[in-house]
């Protein structure tokens, strides 16, 4: 299983998670978001929603008639009840059931370093584990750190 960590410290979560969702779908793969914060989770979905051209980001809710037909649904844990294969978790808090997916990208601020370092420790000694760390530069790219 493959954990790629993104620390937000340049664009804030409803910003990042379009762009990654976008890259996501554009492999072919559908995705999984974890967000528990309700009003969270409402940015999130306005802002896929508001994705510029070429088109937005459909997605939907975990439990909404025909979640299973979504290529992205947002809930409060990880679902696979669309048939997702990676997760990713905006609120920046670890859910065991994320174990579950191929891949799962893990966005936290400055406030979860602690808690990102303690996962990171923890799956470095994982060897089922592969963990990637990615930090974000002045100009809003992504570059693997570690």
């Amino acid at each position: 299983m493959q954990v790629d960590f993104y620390q937000l410290s340049r664009d804030p979560v409803e910003r990042v998670v379009p762009l990654l969702a976008q890259k996501v779908l554009a492999s072919g793969a559908r995705l999984s978001i974890a967000v528990r914060d309700d009003a969270v989770a409402q940015q999130l979905s306005d802002a896929l929603w508001a994705r510029e051209a070429p088109a937005f980001l459909a997605h939907g809710r975990v439990g909404d008639p025909h979640d299973a037909r979504q290529p992205i649904l947002l809930g409060p844990e990880c679902s696979a009840a669309n048939g997702a294969t990676m997760a990713l978790i905006a609120d920046g808090e670890w859910r065991d059931d994320a174990t579950a997916f191929a891949r799962v990208i893990l966005l936290f601020d400055t406030g979860a370093t602690d808690a990102a370092r303690a996962l990171w420790r923890r799956f470095a000694a994982d060897e089922a584990m592969t963990a990637r760390f990615f930090r974000q530069d002045d100009r809003g790219a992504w570059t693997i750190a570690g």
